[in-house]
């Protein structure tokens, strides 16, 4: 604690020396609190910090984003968001620094949008502006016209945040024996033969937008290696013991997203096509209880208005390429989205209702808000994110996290 009290005071006083050199000053600060309706407990106590430094020039600028969370009065996470230097050339744009990358043209789904890992530490409720994980990169934006080119290299790799043990997010697997982990494999080293690599082709027509994309890149999610201890003296195989070892592989992937409108209504598509990914089996032969499989992950989506109410849905598929009927993820798993959002009070008062609805697992994450801004600067949010259905689906397995929610922000 006296770490962070000690980086807390280092962060402040780099806060007046930036604010000396004139910078643009934007954020907010926030509290969260979320109730479980299932015993009253609190899910979360967050207040947050979030400044953002911005600086433009002609040819040069830069953003710093520092960010502290206090999740109660003895605990501080404090990171650096965003730290980035902008260089503006003829035909090209150059970003270094730590950013994040918004790909694709999903609601509530990442499918192209793979550069930024996600922080699922609490599942999908973060905005998703806060789910994202910066990354170290180097961002060249050549403009062709109405087109881009962008290149992408990550000097190192930054994996996705999985919740951790005693989080209400937590699933501890079940195992048929008590599992020992080994996790010398499961940190991927800082090396150039190790860095990642994207590119993204962007074209804007008069009747339709789209763009192609592809990534060398490593899976955010570790791969659980499994080593059996089998005891065949019975004359039939019988597990006595399981060695797990998490680790990264390597992925290719390539895909593309597009938008046009037709009559008013926005039709909306993106796909991601995976090379080489590793699933789970209980086939006991297979080495490592793993598998090798192409993946397909996509989807379609309408966006419509109708007196004045925004809304939205979206089919998204997982399909799994020559499926292994010993495979423990099913062969393809479908969802739908739906948005409806308007605006009440002269655009005071804002209205929303976003749902996950798992077609595959019949199971849901419904999520109503309600937002009244009482100024420019100050707005209170009441909201529910309410988890229903099959235990064993995506969303169902969380029925006992279901909460309502305030949310007090001053921006500034």
């Amino acid at each position: 604690m006296k770490t962070k009290g000690l980086i807390l005071i280092l962060l402040l006083s780099a806060s007046q020396y930036m604010k000396a050199q004139n910078p643009d000053i934007s954020g907010y600060a926030r509290n969260y609190t979320g109730v479980l309706f299932d015993d009253g407990g609190f899910s979360i106590l967050q207040n947050t910090l979030n400044l953002n430094y911005t600086k433009m020039g002609n040819k040069v600028a830069f953003k710093a984003n520092p960010l502290v969370y206090q999740y109660n009065s003895d605990s501080l996470n404090i990171q650096m968001r965003e730290l980035y230097l902008d260089l503006y050339f003829d035909n090209f744009d150059l970003r270094i620094g730590k950013q994040q990358v918004v790909w694709g043209k999903a609601d509530g789904a990442f499918i192209t949008d793979v550069v930024s890992p996600l922080n699922l530490s609490e599942f999908l409720l973060p905005d998703f502006d806060e789910i994202r994980i910066g990354v170290n990169a180097v961002r060249l934006d050549y403009y062709l016209g109405n087109n881009t080119v962008e290149f992408i290299w990550l000097p190192n790799f930054t994996p996705t945040e999985a919740p951790g043990a005693g989080s209400i997010w937590y699933n501890q697997p079940v195992f048929l024996a008590p599992p020992t982990f080994d996790w010398s494999k499961s940190d991927v080293g800082m090396s150039l033969e190790n860095s990642e690599m994207f590119v993204k082709y962007s074209a804007l027509t008069s009747k339709i937008d789209f763009e192609f994309m592809g990534g060398y890149t490593w899976d955010d999610y570790p791969t659980m290696h499994i080593n059996k201890q089998i005891d065949m003296s019975t004359g039939a195989p019988v597990l006595t013991g399981l060695t797990i070892a998490p680790e990264h592989h390597r992925l290719t992937l390539g895909g593309g997203s597009f938008s046009t409108e037709i009559k008013g209504i926005v039709l909306r598509g993106e796909a991601a096509y995976y090379n080489g990914k590793y699933f789970q089996t209980e086939d006991m032969t297979a080495e490592d209880a793993l598998v090798e499989k192409n993946y397909l992950h996509y989807l379609v989506g309408l966006d419509f208005s109708i007196a004045g109410i925004k809304f939205s849905s979206q089919f998204i598929q997982e399909a799994i390429m020559d499926y292994d009927e010993n495979m423990l993820k099913g062969e393809t798993e479908n969802t739908m989205t739906f948005l409806a959002r308007g605006d009440l009070l002269r655009e005071t008062l804002h209205l929303e209702l976003f749902s996950y609805i798992g077609l595959t697992n019949e199971d849901a994450l419904i999520r109503p808000k309600i937002t009244y801004d009482f100024d420019d600067s100050f707005s209170i949010q009441l909201g529910s994110n309410i988890f229903a259905g099959d235990e064993a689906g995506r969303f169902g397995q969380y029925g006992d996290n279901s909460m309502g929610y305030m949310k007090l922000k001053y921006s500034f």
